[in-house]
Order: structure tokens, then C-alpha cells, then sequence
């Protein structure tokens, strides 16, 4: 058994969900444990907790074969307490940002891993980056461009940005917009998407690939979604919402990937 210790929701959005979902393909027997309770946005059981105690607790009791964990709050004192009390138990450690863990393993798999920038490389696995089956699905298919714009910022885009860049584009220019019910501004985007003729408003889809191979250009974050916008081969405008971007914003603009720090609406003369 393999347990993936995973939160997500509208505070902290779901990009670490959707990652550990792919890598979790891996694994015959899969367990999620999370603070969030959206069991309909994972296809295997889900135990729900209020705290790290709570969590060791079920540790304790279900004794997996290794915990995978993809969560910024499971500090390095919660991995010394993990090792300290399941010493047995592999602790593998999803990571961003190049911080210091205590696990068995830690996993990267940025398009901008560098293990050199690790201080215990012998602990690193750095993988090919993580896509969705859906979208190796749908590269092999042809559809028409009905998108001008295509719109992903987070299935909680805390800082509101799809409404700010609907507002700010051409009104002439035929838009998809893409988010989940984690988003705390759905009412005001359904209410945006009445107003907008133009726009089209996918809550929790199940069609992003097709979504996005059907748009002329992606507006995006420097998160894992990149990945799947280049797998993709979609042209991309990626706009940093959070510190933890840095790594992927840093590569991609040094690479001459069109990259903004915050939205810039000059991006509608695109």
C-alpha cells in the first residue's frame, strides 16, 4: 500500500493534486489522506484529517509500505516526527523549491530540476515531467482552433486573474476559460460568462486536453500545467501567482518563453 499525503482546495489550490494523480499510476494500492474532503476530484479512497497527528494516527494503523508526500505544510519537523515514529515506512517527499527535507527520497519533475542545487543529491530522483493521460489522448487527434484565448490559472486562482484578463481582452476574440468549484470567484466568472458572449466557462472539466488543443494561445501559470502546454505545443503566455513559481517562471523566461511577474495587459494586443 502507498499512501499520498496531499492537500488541496481553494486556499492552496490543486496543482500538487493533479501531479500526485499521475505518479500515482504507479502504485497497485492507493490511499489519499488530505485536510480537504472533495473525494469527487480523485478516483481513489480518501481519508480526510484535521491535523498532522491525525494523519500519523492512520499511518500508524494502515503501516503502508511508503508515504508520498506533495504537501509545503508537512514541514521538516513533521518528516523528523514521520521517521522518528516510522522508521521503516519510506518517506518520499515531492519538491519545488530545493529545500532541505528529512525522507527517504525526494522527487522533481520540473522541466527546471537541477540536482545540483540540491544539498543531498544521492536523495533526489528527478523524473520526466508528469501529463495526464488525457492529454497523449488527444495530441494524436486534430481539431479546429475555435479558441482564441485559453484560460488557466489554478483550479483556485486565488488572485481572481481570470476575471481581470476576461475584462482586459478584445471582446471580438472567442475565449475558454477553465477552473474548478475550489475557485472562491466561480459566482463572479458564471456571472462574467453570461454577461461575455464571447466566453465559454468550464467548471471541474473533463476535457482540458481537448480544451486546450482546441486554443490558438494559452494563458497560463508557471506551474505543472506548463508541462502539459508543451507537451501540447500550444503558444503560452505563463504569469507568476505565487512564490513557489519562481523555479519554472526562472526557466522558462531564460529559455525565451514569453513569461510575465504579474499581468500585464498589454498581453491582449497578442
Amino acid at each position: 500500500m502507498t499512501i499520498f499525503r496531499v492537500d488541496f482546495g481553494s486556499d492552496v489550490g490543486l496543482g500538487h493534486l493533479m501531479r500526485s494523480l499521475v505518479y500515482a499510476k504507479e502504485f497497485n494500492e492507493v490511499i489519499y489522506i488530505s485536510k480537504s474532503n472533495q473525494k469527487d476530484l480523485l478516483p481513489y479512497p480518501l481519508i480526510t484529517i484535521k491535523d498532522e497527528e491525525e494523519f500519523f494516527s492512520h499511518v500508524k494503523k494502515l503501516q503502508p509500505k511508503e508515504v508520498i508526500v506533495d504537501n509545503y505544510a508537512f514541514t521538516l519537523e513533521y518528516q523528523k516526527e514521520f521517521k522518528k515514529l516510522f522508521p521503516d515506512i519510506k518517506l518520499s517527499c515531492f519538491d519545488d523549491e530545493y529545500k532541505e527535507y528529512f525522507c527517504d527520497e525526494i522527487i522533481n519533475h520540473n522541466i527546471s530540476a537541477d540536482i545540483t542545487k540540491y544539498k543531498q543529491p544521492q536523495k533526489v530522483k528527478i523524473i520526466p515531467p508528469l501529463i495526464r493521460d488525457e492529454f497523449k489522448t488527444e495530441k494524436q487527434k486534430k481539431r479546429d482552433k475555435i479558441y482564441d484565448f485559453f484560460i488557466a490559472l489554478g483550479g483556485a486562482d486565488t488572485q481572481n486573474l481570470t476575471a481581470t484578463i476576461i475584462k482586459s481582452l478584445p471582446k471580438e476574440k472567442k475565449i475558454c476559460a477553465v477552473t474548478t468549484t475550489a475557485n472562491k470567484y466561480l459566482k463572479e466568472l458564471e456571472q462574467i460568462a453570461n454577461e461575455y458572449s464571447n466566453v465559454d466557462l468550464h467548471v471541474n472539466t473533463r476535457e482540458f486536453a481537448k480544451l486546450l488543443h482546441q486554443s490558438k494561445f494559452a494563458i497560463i501559470t508557471p506551474s505543472v500545467v506548463v508541462h502539459e502546454v508543451l507537451f501540447m505545443q500550444i503558444p503560452f503566455c505563463a504569469i507568476k501567482t505565487v512564490p513557489n513559481q519562481d523555479d519554472i517562471y526562472n526557466y522558462l523566461k531564460q529559455h525565451g518563453y514569453t513569461v510575465m511577474e504579474e499581468f500585464d495587459p498589454r498581453l491582449c494586443d497578442a
